[in-house]
Order: C-alpha cells, then structure tokens, then sequence
C-alpha cells in the first residue's frame, strides 16, 4: 500500500502538467492566453493586497515587542496550569490567530526545545496544523475585496481558535 501512495504522489503532479493543458487544447481554450489572463489578475490581487498584508505585519510586530504577548501569556498561564496544560503553548495559542509564521517560529522553538514526541511537542503540532490564522484571513482576504463590516466574522474565527485549542489538548492529553 505504501508503495502505490509513494507512486501515485511521485507521478500526480506530472500527470496533472500534462492531463490539464491537453484538455484544454482538444476543447480549443487558448491555453497560453488563458494562463498570461490569470496570472494578470493574479498581479492585480496581489499588488492590491499588499497594504493589507503590511498593515498586519506591522501590528503582529507591535504586538509581540510591546510586551503584550508576554502578558496575555501570564494572565492565561494559571488557567492553564489548573487544567494540567503547559504554560508553554500560551505564546502559540495568542499568535496563531494573528500570524502563521510566528505561530510557526514559536512552535519551531517549542519543538527544539521539548521535542517532536513530547506533549508539547505533539500538542503544539496539532494547533499548529487544525487552525488558521483569523485576523490574517480577515485583514488580507477581507481588505481586498473591500468589506469593511467583518460583522461576525471576528466573533466566528476566534470562537473556531478557541475551539481548536481546547480539542487539540482533548484530543492530546487522550491520544498521548
């Protein structure tokens, strides 16, 4: 079984190169007009996400030098420690909602630190793969299609963060 899934991964990519254009071709789409259109647009949201994009790293840096993050930590840190959670996973849990890569950085540093097998290690995985990044999303994605009214969508993603933390060290502290 290993050797079909190990084949089929080598090959999908190739296939999909090859299957997609020809396709394309026998229907008679122009394929290279097709692709140069996307990609133009493609720019056109990229360049017009940008503000959007520095805007939010920006914050995500205030809020990690100013201290804040150290102190969200220190306020959720005996919560935590009553249900038998480490401590440790506070900066991720914070940062998660804010930022991808420096809920990766700090996971990183976790797993470096207490290894990839270890609760922290396997918990702060788990987080790290079954959540996303709501203010990113909502800042990004949001801004450049112009909604200025998240509505519920704030609400929506942190109660989905809250969620995700709270199965990750279920699904953890049962699983390991």
């Amino acid at each position: 079984m290993y050797e079909i899934i190990n084949q089929i991964s080598r090959w999908a990519i190739p296939v999909m190169l090859l299957v997609i254009p020809l396709a394309a071709f026998i229907k008679r789409v122009p394929v290279f007009e097709t692709f140069v259109e996307g990609a133009e647009a493609g720019f056109a949201t990229a360049v017009k996400t940008i503000p959007y994009l520095t805007a939010m790293l920006v914050a995500v840096s205030i809020f990690r030098a100013s201290g804040a993050m150290e102190l969200v930590a220190s306020w959720l840190a005996p919560a935590l420690n009553l249900l038998g959670v480490p401590a440790d996973i506070i900066p991720h849990a914070v940062m998660r909602p804010l930022s991808g890569g420096a809920a990766l950085g700090i996971a990183t540093e976790l797993i470096k630190t207490h290894g990839p097998d270890s609760f922290i290690g396997r918990l702060v995985s788990t987080m790290q793969g079954s959540s996303d990044t709501t203010f990113y999303v909502l800042t990004l994605y949001f801004g450049s299609v112009g909604i200025k009214k998240y509505r519920y969508a704030i609400i929506s993603g942190l109660t989905a963060d809250f969620t995700t933390l709270v199965a990750s060290i279920v699904i953890c502290k049962v699983m390991f």
